[in-house]
């Protein structure tokens, strides 16, 4: 960190004494001179703007609001912008300056960043998706509240219920009850996992269990004579959870937020990190050179 920052420091202030000396209006300034400064400041800049889109970016595929997530994509997006408006005002300079080795770490740049660029456009796209947030959203929002009307349904049947039926109807909206919650129970590791196998073994639990939830409820209604109020309710408010879990485990298939987050610690960490690599060779490189002309 130490020799990085002082390498750092010694192009600036080399540069800014270089920039002293053009902005002072000599004439005579070599033109080598002036496309020398140039390259530095450009490839300082380009440093600088994709530290500032990589940090963005993690916010975005961090970030739990949707709204924020989307205000860190763009700003993302925008330094990312400079960073390739800084690149392509490069590319003639070191051409016409000639250095080989600094052309060779450029190139070797561009090929990284562009790259990093589409992996970061996918890795974008999933972030403001927020699925698995989403998801996560509707299990304790409206999941929650249809299971909880389902469940107050329920109960009053078994109030409704004749002394001699109590007892089984009880039973079975107990049964009932255990039978969705068993679904909800399901939603976490649903919405946290990425193995397809392993959801597909999930979402099977999950049929089963909201099987014997209406089941249970067919059988309370045979049983409960005069309670065809209460008996729809529940009915109605098992719909409304079956809507509500079919909507999570669309979203939590999507995965957006868990894609988005291995391939940023993944293959994009390793670009990132290639790429700054190569922008501070190029900016030493760059720092090393006398004003005499070209090589």
């Amino acid at each position: 960190m130490g020799s990085w920052w002082n390498g750092r420091a010694a192009a600036w202030l080399v540069s800014s004494a270089i920039a002293g000396v053009l902005a002072s209006g000599c004439r005579g300034t070599p033109p080598v001179l002036t496309r020398l400064v140039d390259a530095r400041q450009h490839a300082s800049n380009a440093h600088v703007e994709f530290a500032k889109a990589m940090e963005a970016a993690n916010r975005a595929v961090m970030s739990d609001s949707d709204e924020r997530s989307a205000e860190a994509a763009q700003e993302a997006r925008r330094a990312r912008h400079e960073v390739e408006r800084s690149v392509a005002a490069l590319d003639p300079m070191l051409l016409s300056l000639g250095y080989r080795e600094d052309l060779r770490l450029f190139e070797e740049f561009k090929r990284r960043f562009d790259e990093y660029r589409r992996l970061d456009d996918e890795i974008l796209g999933l972030a403001v998706e927020n699925t698995n947030v989403t998801a996560q959203r509707l299990s304790f929002g409206a999941a929650t509240e249809a299971a909880a009307a389902f469940q107050k349904a329920v109960e009053k049947l078994a109030d409704a219920a004749a002394p001699s039926e109590t007892c089984r109807v009880e039973a079975l909206g107990q049964r009932a009850i255990a039978a969705l919650r068993q679904v909800q129970v399901l939603h976490a590791p649903h919405i946290a996992e990425s193995d397809l196998p392993a959801m597909d073994r999930m979402e099977g639990e999950m049929t089963r269990a909201e099987a014997t939830a209406r089941q249970s409820l067919e059988q309370i209604g045979k049983r409960v004579t005069g309670a065809a109020t209460q008996v729809d309710a529940a009915r109605a408010a098992l719909d409304r959870f079956d809507d509500v879990n079919r909507e999570i485990v669309k979203l939590s298939r999507r995965n957006s937020d868990v894609n988005s987050l291995a391939l940023s610690l993944g293959r994009k960490r390793e670009l990132a990190a290639a790429c700054e690599d190569e922008l501070r060779a190029l900016e030493e490189a760059l720092a090393t050179h006398r004003f005499g002309g070209t090589r």
